[in-house]
């Protein structure tokens, strides 16, 4: 993750290791660490977070709502989160902390679309907002769940709908849950169907990272 094309991780750990050191540490260490983690090695080695991702598709009667993000982080980043947010040391995120964590390490991935590219029937859809933001420890792993806003009415044509999670500068690595990667819900009314696949055209990191796509269709069922 980036905050204005800067590293955002690096220097969240280095920051986390200087409270560690209970401000023992001067202001020219605190220089040489961030200096160090801003370093090519560090900077070209990527990436530094991994995420598994599933979506929950979401339908009313009308038809796709939106969907339903769910990340799990590896063992280092839910570390530094814990390390950071969890105030009395309970293994576990209180109202408070999540709205500190969402205010401090989520909302800045609107500058980014919160690594979700969606086109519907082709056109670009720009992702205003996210909704119903959550984050837990569950077996000592970080997730993060957020609701997406995507409103696509369903008729007797079939409607296309293609959506990615991945980050281009790749300091995020995003793959699909191997065991369950899409789930539905609402689906009652309408025929769907949907595949995953390889995207060559959007091709990232010097073209050698290929997303995956989740290509949906559906349309509402004859009555």
């Amino acid at each position: 993750m980036t905050e204005n094309g800067i590293p955002f991780i690096p220097v969240q750990l280095a920051f986390s290791f200087m409270r560690n050191m209970n401000n023992k540490i001067s202001l020219y260490s605190i220089f040489i660490v961030i200096l160090l983690l801003w370093s090519t090695p560090f900077c070209l080695a990527h990436p530094h977070v991994f995420i598994q991702n599933s979506i929950t598709i979401v339908f009313d009667d009308q038809g796709l709502v939106g969907i339903k993000a769910k990340w799990i982080f590896d063992e280092f980043f839910t570390n530094v989160i814990v390390m950071d947010y969890d105030q009395n040391n309970n293994n576990q995120f209180e109202h408070a902390e999540i709205t500190t964590i969402q205010a401090e390490a989520f909302d800045n991935l609107h500058k980014f679309d919160y690594f979700t590219f969606i086109k519907i029937d082709g056109q670009p859809f720009k992702i205003q907002q996210v909704q119903s933001f959550s984050a837990a420890l569950i077996d000592d792993q970080l997730i993060y769940m957020f609701f997406i806003p995507c409103s696509v009415s369903g008729d007797s044509m079939i409607r296309e709908v293609n959506i990615s999670q991945y980050d281009p500068t790749y300091y995020s690595n995003i793959t699909l849950d191997k065991k369950q990667p899409i789930i539905y819900e609402n689906e009652k009314g309408f025929e769907s169907s949907y595949r995953i696949a390889v995207n060559k055209k959007k091709s990232y990191y010097s073209d050698q990272i290929h997303p995956v796509e989740i290509i949906l269709q559906f349309k509402k069922k004859h009555e």
